[in-house]
């Protein structure tokens, strides 16, 4: 997993928990594995602590899409 793939993972996480906008787990093993996923990219990630946190994420999201990123 690339840093872009894990930082705009851990925000999309992060703002799908509580929501009703994604379906939710079908079975409880699936909400495990999701908490743990959001556990581990906490551990990893620094990002999520900056001031900038929200550039990050969108210039993230844009390299992964393939567009350009802005300057």
């Amino acid at each position: 997993m690339t840093s872009d793939e894990a930082l705009v993972l851990f925000d999309w996480l992060h703002r799908c928990e509580g929501s009703n906008r994604v379906l939710p787990p079908e079975h409880h093993g699936e909400q495990v594995a999701l908490w743990n996923l959001s556990a581990l990219l906490e551990r990893e990630l620094v990002e999520p602590f900056r001031s900038d946190y929200r550039g990050l994420v969108d210039r993230a999201r844009v390299r992964l899409a393939g567009e350009e990123v802005p300057s």
